[in-house]
């Protein structure tokens, strides 16, 4: 990314896509469909946290999902966009809607298709396992893998932040 991020401590929303980075990635199919996804425990809780602290969170997925949709609602995750071909469009919509600049967001991603959705955010993260065109355009990069804690290690670096205090200093949050 040519542009410096936005200061984590000023990120408002958080933009998170779902297969590849709430979930492994991998994607369970039935005979009579898509079965199941695997979310990780931590990352529930660390999105939990964080919309505790004010900050608001949007899941987009290109995909659409009755256990996506049951793992937001679980979470109370108000702001959900499935079967989105537009992430930019999306989050030029969300944010229009609740009042905040597109340069106060951060997304975490995965995979190339987000490349658009990262230009257009404040401060772009990728998992781990992210593509790697997707990584050298992330401004911040998590040591875990999608479906794996990714999206907590996310979530605490912003808490971190709005709390002042450095990121060496909690390293076990």
């Amino acid at each position: 990314m040519a542009r410096k991020p936005a200061p984590l401590v000023k990120i408002e929303l958080v933009v998170l896509d779902v297969d590849g980075v709430l979930t492994d990635g991998r994607l369970y199919f039935s005979g009579r469909g898509e079965a199941l996804k695997v979310f990780h425990v931590r990352d529930g809780h660390g999105i939990k946290l964080l919309m505790g602290s004010g900050v608001q969170v949007a899941a987009f997925s290109g995909r659409r999902s009755a256990a996506v949709t049951k793992r937001m609602r679980e979470l109370k995750v108000r702001n959900l966009v499935q079967g989105c071909s537009d992430k930019v469009a999306a989050l030029e919509e969300l944010t229009q809607r609740l009042g905040i600049e597109p340069l106060a967001c951060a997304c975490i991603v995965d995979d190339t298709p987000d490349l658009p959705l990262m230009s257009a955010v404040g401060l772009a993260a990728a998992v781990a396992d992210a593509h790697p065109l997707v990584l050298a355009a992330a401004h911040w990069v998590s040591a875990a893998r999608g479906g794996h804690g990714a999206v907590r290690e996310f979530t605490d670096a912003i808490l971190r932040a709005r709390a002042g205090r450095s990121s060496a200093a909690l390293r076990a949050v």
